[in-house]
């Protein structure tokens, strides 16, 4: 078959002109037609469209929740500087809103270029994102790229679900060019870095910055900047408290090389950024002063309510020290530990507070908050030496000795006085009971009995209440608490600031010893009443509360009242503070002692060694120290207040002190000092009689003048004898033997003088005979012998 050959073939001008006026006809036809369908299917186009978007629109969400909607924000506990995060209180999320001048421009960057470098060109969606996103992920046969924008991104974490679905991209595409129609770009970025989730409950730039850096979202550098851009594409893939820190690295220098492509920042940059070493901080770390912050969320629960605690954006600035705290955690951490060597004492705890505020300096309720139960398989709450988590501070303990200056303040309300005088003799305090006997046998372990012995075993005779309460002595201190009355002693702790001791009915004489429990912050709050001059502040932790909008809820204000009568106050502190009365006991340079300033202090050790107390002040600071086992276990004998607890407080008191000006305590005046002798200082009373010198029996009214002669018996009995209890300054009782412990007090007194050789000296009983010779019958009779009755009388002859 020949080859066919293609050619136009020749034609006439009429053949062409005809044929070129058909083809134009043809040409406009085909036109016309392709326009008309084009139009019909730009309007089939268009109602589908707006079908669509009419089918989709009725289920859309309101974009004015977008200014509307409550974003979870978490609270923050601050020291009271206002700077130093203690902790960041949240439910599921952890979040801080901040406007977009509080962000660091490397973080926006970043951001923008590893999530929507065209955001500023884009009206809500970047087709070319989608389809290159499409095609990735067609090759890929899986999801491996994303094309979605960050309007898009803040579409679906606003207002719908995550669910893949064509319905959800559909909703997804209108809401976010509607977004953008309503809102600027800089309002859609801020609601998106406020928004995004980076991790270890971190949503939002800045809960982000401070989870990871401990530093503000303004504060952060490149290298952390761009790290954080890292962790949104998988945030626990990518945790840097995660397993994979090489795939954590290679993402984050992908960060650095986009930014440098797009320009944002130069190959010098990017590279200084790669080196940079980053410290993270410690998850640890995620609470500072945790007992401190666990009683403060446990106030704002209990006022706030949780759920506003964990979502409202509370900002809660405390009162406590951050520097003060450091030095009481490492203290404590480190006396701890040697306190379980030396005495077997595996816990600690301290507080400090402002006795002029009554703030809450420092908090440290064991050694180590994130430290193991100790032994190893302890059951916490029952025989566990060391329990970390439970905040001592705010438990009850017995405080031993460091009871006492409740007891003392009491009876210098009652009108005693720091001379008064007190026997420190063996006695039974069980009185008029068969089983316990006057005479002390100190082996005897009826528990009905009462006759507790000093912390040396020696009796010192006796001592003024000056001496007693310096150096701790405990018999005198229980007779202070029995003249100062059990309910009176009570009611003095709690004006002070003891928040126990409300069954008062089973609180007798061991009282003065320790025997009621109490708290470790009351027993602070309270000694710094005496340091302030008995104005009472009451303990408080919160300086300033403010919602999530700024407004306050909650602001610190002074409650000075007035707890204990200045002059009381002063003299309690004059004894705590004055070394030389304590020296006898306790060493001239003790734990409680400072050569360079007046501090008042205050040891306490509970029986069989459970508890081991130290309590000291100067005017602007009151600290408590506590030393023990959580189960209540005994210490080693010889874990006292002063050995256990005493270097601690030291330690602690003159890291504090070392660059403060020295205060001193004020005088207390002492103006009228009562005239019973026994009130000031002598613990022999004397009975004066009037003599008569002829028969050197009691004058009569008889006796001439010139013949009486006044004479002094030095007598030596119980304060019982010379002293009404109730009424110190007034007369002394009628029958002292009304007192139920007089009998008792009377017979250690006069055991003590016999054993000590001075009853030759004391008690010369007076005569109680009355003068024989100037009576009525021995006085001389006179009569008149002239003149007569009636005579008349010669002035010159008269003779008597």
């Amino acid at each position: 078959m020949p080859t066919r050959k293609y050619y136009r073939p020749q034609t006439s001008l009429k053949e062409k002109t005809a044929k070129n006026k058909k083809g134009g006809y043809l040409l406009r036809k085909m036109l016309k037609w392709f326009l008309l369908i084009s139009f019909f299917f730009a309007i089939a186009a268009l109602i589908s469209g707006a079908a669509i978007f009419a089918y989709f629109a009725k289920d859309l969400p309101d974009l004015k929740k977008m200014d509307q909607r409550q974003i979870i924000e978490s609270t923050k506990i601050y020291d009271r500087s206002g700077q130093i995060l203690l902790y960041d209180v949240h439910g599921e999320e952890k979040r801080t809103v901040i406007p977009l001048e509080d962000i660091s421009d490397t973080l926006i960057k970043a951001m923008l270029a590893i999530e929507d470098a065209g955001f500023y060109e884009h009206s809500g969606f970047d087709v070319k994102a989608l389809i290159r996103a499409g095609l990735a992920n067609f090759r890929g046969g899986k999801i491996v790229q994303g094309g979605s924008t960050i309007t898009q991104q803040l579409i679906k974490n606003s207002l719908l679900t995550s669910e893949r679905t064509l319905t959800r991209k559909i909703k997804e595409l209108i809401l976010s060019f509607e977004m953008e129609r309503r809102y600027s770009k800089e309002e859609i970025l801020s609601f998106y870095l406020n928004q995004i989730p980076f991790g270890s409950n971190a949503y939002g730039v800045e809960a982000a910055a401070l989870t990871f850096f401990n530093k503000h979202a303004k504060n952060l550098t490149l290298a952390e900047s761009s790290l954080l851009a890292a962790l949104p594409k998988a945030p626990t893939y990518y945790s840097p408290y995660g397993s994979h820190p090489e795939a954590l690295k290679t993402r984050h220098e992908y960060v650095l090389d986009r930014m440098k492509e797009l320009g944002l920042i130069t190959s010098e940059e990017a590279e200084n950024a790669k080196k940079e070493t980053l410290q993270f901080k410690s998850e640890k770390t995620a609470i500072n002063a945790p007992h401190f912050v666990m009683y403060i969320r446990e106030y704002l629960e209990e006022k706030y309510g949780d759920k506003y605690l964990q979502e409202g954006g509370l900002k809660v600035v405390t009162t406590l020290d951050w520097n003060l705290q450091l030095a009481a955690e490492k203290i404590i951490e480190e006396g701890a530990l040697q306190n379980e060597k030396k005495y077997k004492a595996s816990n600690a705890a301290l507080t400090a507070i402002d006795p002029k505020t009554g703030q809450v300096l420092a908090m440290v309720g064991s050694r180590d908050y994130f430290g193991e139960p100790s032994p190893k398989n302890c059951v916490p709450g029952k025989n566990c030496r060391f329990e970390p988590n439970v905040n001592v501070t705010i438990r009850e303990r017995q405080p031993g000795s460091a009871f006492k200056p409740f007891a003392y303040a009491a009876a210098f309300k009652k009108g005693f006085t720091a001379g008064t005088v007190i026997f420190d003799v063996p006695i039974e305090f069980s009185a008029q009971n068969q089983n316990c006997p006057p005479e002390v046998d100190f082996s005897n372990e009826d528990r009905q009995c009462y006759h507790p012995q000093n912390y040396d075993g020696k009796f010192r005779g006796p001592v003024t209440l000056r001496q007693s309460l310096a150096q701790s002595l405990n018999i005198p201190s229980v007779k202070t608490l029995y003249l100062a009355g059990v309910p009176e002693t009570i009611n003095t702790a709690q004006d002070l600031g003891i928040t126990t001791l409300k069954n008062r009915a089973q609180y007798g004489l061991a009282l003065a010893l320790g025997g009621g429990a109490v708290k470790l912050l009351d027993m602070t709050a309270a000694y710094g009443v005496f340091g302030n001059e008995g104005v009472k502040n009451r303990a408080t932790s919160v300086l300033r509360i403010e919602d999530s909008k700024g407004n306050i809820l909650e602001q610190y204000q002074k409650s000075e009242v007035k707890a204990l009568e200045p002059e009381i106050a002063k003299q309690i502190a004059d004894i705590l503070s004055d070394n030389e009365a304590r020296t006898p006991m306790f060493g001239a340079d003790s734990p409680l002692h400072f050569a360079d300033r007046p501090v008042a202090a205050k040891t306490g050790t509970s029986q069989d060694y459970r508890d081991a107390w130290v309590v000291g002040f100067t005017p602007s600071l009151s600290v408590g120290v506590w030393v023990g086992n959580n189960n209540n276990e005994p210490m080693e004998k010889g874990g006292a207040g002063i050995m256990a607890a005493g270097p601690l407080w030291h330690k602690f008191m003159a890291e504090v002190l070392k660059n403060k000006p020295v205060e001193s305590f004020i005088k207390p005046e002492n103006k009228n000092q009562p005239s019973n002798p026994l009130l000031n200082g002598q613990f022999a009373s004397e009975i004066k009689v009037k003599i008569d010198k002829i028969s050197g029996k009691l004058a009569t009214e008889f006796t001439p003048t010139e013949l009486v002669q006044e004479k002094a018996y030095k007598q030596v009995h119980s304060i019982l004898y010379f002293v009404d209890k109730n009424n110190p300054l007034g007369p002394p009782p009628q029958d002292p033997n009304q007192d139920p412990q007089f009998a008792n007090w009377e017979f250690a007194v006069q055991k003590w003088l016999k054993e000590s050789g001075q009853v030759d000296l004391f008690n010369q009983t007076p005569t109680t005979e009355t003068d024989d010779v100037h009576i009525p019958a021995n006085q001389p009779l006179i009569k008149i012998a002239s003149p007569l009755a009636n005579e008349a009388v010669n002035p010159q002859n008269l003779t008597i």
